[in-house]
């Protein structure tokens, strides 16, 4: 079957595949850009443990020599931060009570939801770490 010379549909294929190839392109981009958003909120977080753990390590010695474990607020912030700087990352530490808590917060460069208008992701991560000292619970 032909189309008449008078037919309004010439064309309007090439229309709908255009715009379906688009569709489908922005597709792959949602899933190559989450892709690596996921995996670098995973490294973040990731960063983020090891940092509070490094601050959680650090106990106060006066603390210690009165038979107390607490932890040296500001030598905990300081190893924590220091971590941070070491592998990269741009975050901060607190301390409450015995217990760091460090945040991770960036974003991720997209690779092909540009075209659509999404140039970066963000990304935060959260951990928190406490000295646990001798039992802790039933075995």
């Amino acid at each position: 079957m032909r189309a008449s010379a008078g037919s309004k549909e010439v064309g309007s294929l090439s229309i709908f595949v255009a715009v379906l190839a688009i569709a489908l392109f922005a597709l792959v981009g949602l899933v190559v850009d989450a892709g690596r958003a996921i995996a670098a909120r995973c490294a973040a977080m990731d960063q983020a443990e090891q940092a509070a753990r490094a601050g959680a390590g650090q106990l106060s010695i006066d603390a210690l020599r009165s038979g107390q474990v607490s932890l040296n607020a500001s030598a905990a912030v300081q190893a924590a931060d220091s971590y941070l700087v070491a592998v990269g990352e741009v975050g901060s530490a607190r301390v409450d009570g015995n217990t760091v808590t460090v945040t991770i917060e960036g974003s991720e460069p997209t690779v092909l939801l540009g075209i659509v208008g999404i140039h970066r992701i963000d990304i935060s991560a959260v951990a928190s770490a406490t000295d646990v000292h001798g039992v802790a619970g039933p075995e």
